[in-house]
Order: structure tokens, then C-alpha cells, then sequence
């Protein structure tokens, strides 16, 4: 277990640094004439992401722009010129048409050489995202000289005043942090003079980077090792759910007298072939998971969480294996299969035989393992974990097999089993109810994606709420189906204690509709923002847009910080700040227990001076928005790049809790909050 965990972290590493990095641009001159040349930009786009095309509207994403610097005995011609497969896709969030592409690009500026000899540079800027997050602008720099005609004029100095600033700009080693202090005053926009306790704070530590520091929290790790646990051991509830279902239960008997024919007098060889028996029945569950993982990918596994075709199709799959629990219609293989193969095993000796009888058990038992197969695979594979179908069908399989092979070892224990009747009927209802319930949020995850808004908190919960009301009146007896025991006038005592508990659960969600944040259910239901009528509503603003003047405050007043590296053209922040943010406890720890300070990466304010630095492979970087400045110490200090990126730091840029990026987890980011709180009361 522990193997696959480590080969889990050291893959999910090597996915976060493909993300940081996710366009590689190069750039090259082309001489297309004597009095022309190409600035050619060519990128390599990874997998899942895009870059945006030109000329996109201001309030749109970042779009590709060209920015010359210097030309001397040349000039610009036209604009910069896109060159590729572009996509024309409409985006609900910006409302609007955007163009990118995807997996290469080339943006083409040309030059008219007007001089016996040129030099020119600048720079092109462009905008990246998948869809969970954006990178920062980023540019591409580039400088060249060489021959014109040779009866040119002598080539003329035409410098912008950008180009003039940067020659006499501040250089920033992002190595080093001497240099960080020494270029605050280039860097800082805010005035941190001016909110007393500021002294206190040292530029130089706030700039410090703690890339290892927030690699040491290993939050990560414990997630994701929770996350596995989890999908075990809902695999062995699973397990012995279906082994209650109507089609296992009268398999046990067929069991039973297949071993006591097989081993009459050699015990020995009876212990043998039941362990045999439990490790088949574990290895054809498993195999099936495994063709599951193999057929989709790991990557697509993990796209599976907010894939709306997906997410569509499980939801349908769970709505057939729910009326067909409520006695709709039955789900079953041929009989011929389950004959043929169950006759192949009673014809064949060894241990093929014992293989084909487990193979018998997974056909026949179809009908009712695979409903809740499916739920399983279907929870497992949007979890995100590529090995959590596994884990989850062996877990399963676990459960499963243990009562067979203890049957099959102790044939006497089969006395002691209860008859199957009608108690076995009323779990398939009831799963049926839990069938329904979840497919809703699989077709949630759809609505969200395709922004139907047919299915939005109020009206999920108000249908969970008749579903789960419905579930307690069966259990309670107040409710029959036609293939129920119509005789039957009394309930067992241990489905009318369920059938309270289900209507108490009923009863709780019910404020739901008026806005309550129901924690039990806030992992399944739709985001708040979701929700027409509030009545415990409360907006989050962040308190400063500045690093040095924010850092400043916080430390005045005491308290920790939250980091919000963001942007305007963040679809991903906007899903953040509307499923996460608007939930009322994590509205209020950001409101009273932190200081909340958004760094845009986009801004396009110009610095008071552009400014030369290093980025933190060594390749120069020269600053020249306030945009570039945050996406810089994003870079620098908290060695990341795409947004949204949050992190909680103390007053000296120190990390309390590790780092959350885009996940549309509410505990997950109340609990990521409150280690940040209790990190900074233990300082």
C-alpha cells in the first residue's frame, strides 16, 4: 500500500511540475527579403491547456499582444499574426466567444528593414489556461540584429520610452534575497510607511522564498491517503451490501455443495481450494477495475470529476439501477451464460474449476453487483485517484469473498444463515433510493459545467428531501412496492430505527432551502451561489490588492494572511470565489480571521519602472505591470505558477498550512483555513 501511495505522490509531483510549465515558446528571425524579416514565435502547447489567440475584448482572457521595443533601421509591419488549428469556442463565465489554440501555435510579426543595418527587440505576451487554471501573462523576449541593403541609409535610433526606462532599470536576482531587499522601493507600489506597525515588518523576508517550507506541510500526501482509505473502505461496505442482495444470497447453498463434492475426506485440499475460491472471486473484481484505469488513462481519470458527458452518462447509469432496484424491471445476463460457464466448472478439476465457479458467482449475481459496482467505480474514478478503482474493487471483493470462502472452508456455518425472504428485497429498495440520490450529483456536476441551472441547491435539496422522506416512510412500513410483501404488517425493529434516522436526515435539510449550509451535505449538493433565495448570505472582499501594504496591515492587527494569487481573466477563480468562498463559515474565517489579500496576475498597471530579474530557472524576466510583479513572487517565493493559487502565511511571508489550488472542496478548504489559524495562535 505504502508503494503505490509514494508512486501516486511521485506522479501527482510530476503532473504539478508539467502544470508550472505547461507552454514552451521559442522565438527565431526569418528573412523573408532583402528589406523584410519575421519575428516568428513558435509554442508547444501541452495537453488539457490552450493558449488564446489576438485580439480578443478587453474584459475577455489574456490575449496574445506584441509589444516592440527597439527599431532601429526597421519598423513594425501589420500586427502580430496568429498561425494554427483556432478554436472558436463560446465561454458561459465571460460570456462571450473566445479563439485559442491547442497543441502548437505560431504568432508571426513582420519587419520592414528601412536601414544598411537593423537591430530590433521586444517582446510578445500571451495568456495560458486548461480547465482548472490560468498562468500568469507571460512574455517572450527577443532581440536581433543584422544587414539591410546595402544602398540603405545609415540605420536611425528609434527607441520607445519603455526600452529607455529598462536599460537603467533594477536588476532582481530572484536567487537572491539581498537583491529583494534592495529592490523594495522598484517593486513596492503600496506604502507600507503608512500603516503603523509597518517597521516591524522586513521587505526582505517578505520577498524570502519558502518553496521548501511549503513542500514540507505534505498535505498533499495526507489527502490523497485519506482519499484511498476511504474508497476502501466504502469498497467493503459495498462488498457486504451485495452480498444482502437477493441475487447473491442463494448462491451460497450452490457453493456449498460444489467444495463438499471436490474435497469429501482431504481437508487439507478443501482449506486450499477456499482460499483459492476468495482469491479468484478478488482477482475478477479487481481485473475488471483494472481494464476500467487501463481503458481511460490515468489523465482521464482524473478529468472524469467535472467531464459533463461523463458525468451525464454515470448519472443515467445510476437512474436505470435504481428503478430497477424499485422492481421496475430486472436486470439480467442471459441464463445461458451463467449454464454454460457453471456447468464448464462442475466438468472441470483443478484449479480452473474453482476459477470458472467464482466467474459463475460474478455472472450470476449481475443484476445486483453490478449497481452498486457501478456506484463504486463511479465514485472511485472522480475522486481523482488513478489507483482508486482498484483500491475500491478490492475492497469490495474483499467483502465479498470472505463469507464464500468461510462457506466453502465450514459448510456446517450455512445452518446458522439466515433464509432469504423479504428482508432482502427491502435492502434492493433501499438501494434504490441511495442509487437515486447519488445520481443527482453526478447530473449536478453536468448542470454546473453546461450552466443548465435546471438542478441548483434549493431544487437538488428539495428532491433529496422527498427522496430520503420516501426512504424513511418504506422503512417505517408507511410505504409499499408492488413486488413487497403486501401481508407483511409489521416492520423489524432494526428498519424502523433506520427509517427514523432516514426522516431525522429528511428533517435537517429541510432549512437548507433558506440557505443553511448543511456541512452533512455540502460535499453532494451544489455550490451556494447556486441558490436564488439566501437568507445567509455574506460577500467576501478582499481587504488589500497589495502585497507590501497588505503583509503590513496583517501585522498590525495580528493576524494571519491568505494569499490569493488570481485574475480577471480566471474563469477557474471565479468558480472558487462562487462555490467556495460564498459558503457562510468559510465566508466568515476569511472575513474576521484573516487578512485576504488578491494579487492579480493580469493587472496591466504599469510599475513606476520596468525592472530586470531572474526567473527561478535563471532565464531573464524583465517586470513591467503590477501583474508581472505578483505572478513574479508567486514564482519566486512560492516556487508556482498557475491560478488560482492560495496560501497562508504569518506576518513574515512564512507558509502556516501549505497551499489549496482549484478544487470546489468546502471542508477541504475550511480545513486547509483553520490549520493556518491554529499554526499562527501556536506561533
Amino acid at each position: 500500500m505504502e508503494k503505490i501511495l509514494f508512486t501516486l505522490l511521485v506522479l501527482l509531483f510530476n503532473l504539478t511540475a508539467i502544470a508550472q510549465n505547461p507552454v514552451r515558446f521559442s522565438v527565431q528571425q526569418k528573412r523573408v527579403s532583402p528589406t523584410e524579416v519575421d519575428v516568428i514565435f513558435t509554442g508547444k502547447i501541452n495537453s488539457g491547456w490552450h493558449v488564446y489567440s489576438t485580439g480578443l475584448p478587453a474584459d475577455g482572457p489574456t490575449s496574445a499582444t506584441f509589444t516592440s521595443e527597439k527599431a532601429e533601421g526597421a519598423q513594425p509591419v501589420g500586427k502580430l499574426t496568429p498561425r494554427g488549428k483556432e478554436l472558436n469556442v463560446y465561454d458561459k463565465v465571460f460570456d462571450m466567444k473566445l479563439r485559442y489554440f491547442e497543441g502548437t501555435v505560431s504568432f508571426i510579426q513582420k519587419y520592414k528593414i528601412t536601414g544598411k543595418t537593423y537591430k530590433i527587440s521586444g517582446y510578445m505576451e500571451y495568456g495560458a489556461c486548461n480547465d482548472e487554471m490560468c498562468m500568469p501573462p507571460t512574455t517572450v523576449e527577443f532581440s536581433y540584429s543584422g544587414n539591410g541593403p546595402a544602398d540603405a541609409p545609415e540605420a536611425k535610433a528609434e527607441e520607445t520610452k519603455d526600452e529607455a526606462k529598462t536599460e537603467d532599470a533594477a536588476t532582481l536576482d530572484g536567487s537572491a534575497t539581498d537583491s529583494a531587499a534592495m529592490a523594495m522601493d522598484d517593486l513596492a507600489l503600496g506604502d507600507t510607511a503608512q500603516v503603523a506597525g509597518a517597521s516591524d515588518v522586513n521587505p526582505s523576508d517578505l520577498w524570502r522564498p519558502v518553496i521548501k517550507e511549503l513542500q514540507a506541510f505534505g498535505t498533499d500526501k495526507k489527502s490523497e491517503s485519506h482519499s484511498l482509505f476511504y474508497i476502501f473502505l466504502m469498497g467493503i461496505v459495498g462488498g457486504f451490501v451485495a452480498l444482502l442482495t437477493p441475487c447473491v444470497w442463494p448462491i451460497i447453498p450452490m457453493t456449498v455443495s460444489f467444495f463438499l463434492k471436490r474435497a469429501k475426506d482431504d481437508k487439507k485440499k478443501g482449506i486450499r481450494d477456499a482460499i483459492t475460491y476468495g482469491i479468484s472471486i478478488i482477482v475478477i473484481y479487481m481485473a475488471l477495475a483494472a481494464v476500467i484505469t487501463a481503458v481511460f488513462g490515468p489523465q482521464k481519470l482524473n478529468e472524469l470529476a467535472t467531464n459533463a458527458p461523463f458525468n451525464i452518462a454515470f448519472f443515467l447509469l445510476l437512474l436505470v439501477f435504481a428503478l430497477s432496484f424499485f422492481g421496475w424491471f430486472e436486470l439480467r445476463l442471459p441464463a445461458s451464460w451463467g449454464n454454460a460457464v457453471d456447468n464448464k466448472a462442475a466438468s472441470t478439476t483443478g484449479l480452473l474449476s474453482i476459477f470458472l465457479m467464482a466467474f459463475t458467482l460474478s455472472l450470476v449475481s449481475f443484476s445486483c453487483t453490478a449497481p452498486v459496482v457501478g456506484l463504486l467505480l463511479v465514485q472511485a474514478a472522480t475522486s481523482g485517484d488513478w489507483v482508486a478503482p482498484t483500491i475500491g474493487m478490492f475492497g469490495f471483493a474483499l467483502a465479498l469473498a470472505l463469507p464464500f470462502s468461510l462457506f466453502a472452508l465450514f459448510p456446517t456455518m450455512l445452518k446458522q444463515a439466515p433464509k432469504s425472504g423479504s428482508w432482502m428485497n427491502m435492502i434492493k429498495v433501499v438501494l434504490g433510493f441511495i442509487e437515486l440520490a447519488f445520481a443527482l450529483k453526478f447530473f449536478s456536476v453536468a448542470d454546473l459545467a453546461y450552466g443548465w441551472r435546471l438542478l441548483d441547491r434549493e431544487t437538488f435539496l428539495a428532491i433529496w428531501i422527498v427522496i430520503f422522506g420516501l426512504m424513511g416512510l418504506y422503512l417505517i412500513g408507511k410505504l409499499k412496492f408492488p413486488h413487497d410483501d403486501q401481508e407483511q404488517k409489521a416492520m423489524p425493529v432494526p428498519a424502523i430505527m433506520l427509517g427514523l434516522l432516514t426522516l431525522a436526515f429528511t428533517v435537517y435539510m429541510i432549512p437548507g432551502l433558506w440557505g443553511a449550509p448543511l456541512k452533512a451535505v455540502s460535499a453532494f449538493a451544489p455550490p451556494m451561489y447556486t441558490q436564488d433565495f439566501n437568507l445567509n448570505h455574506e460577500e467576501v472582499q478582499p481587504k488589500y490588492k497589495d502585497y507590501e501594504l497588505g503583509m503590513a496591515a496583517a501585522a498590525k492587527a495580528g493576524k494571519p494572511v491568505l494569499l490569493d494569487f488570481t485574475g480577471f481573466g480566471c474563469v477557474n477563480c471565479r468558480k472558487m470565489e462562487g462555490a467556495v468562498w460564498t459558503d457562510p463559515e468559510v465566508a466568515k474565517k476569511l472575513n474576521e480571521d484573516y487578512i485576504l489579500i488578491s494579487l492579480y496576475v493580469d493587472d496591466k498597471t504599469p510599475l513606476k519602472e520596468p525592472i530586470k530579474v531572474k526567473r527561478a530557472d535563471g532565464t531573464p524576466r524583465t517586470l513591467r505591470t503590477v501583474g508581472d510583479k505578483w505572478s513574479y513572487l508567486q514564482e519566486v517565493k512560492f516556487g508556482y505558477l498557475a491560478q488560482p493559487f492560495y496560501v497562508t502565511v504569518d506576518n513574515q511571508g512564512n507558509p502556516l498550512s501549505g497551499s489549496f489550488v482549484y478544487k470546489e472542496d468546502i471542508p477541504g478548504y475550511k480545513e486547509f483555513l483553520d490549520k493556518g489559524v491554529e499554526k499562527y495562535k501556536n506561533k
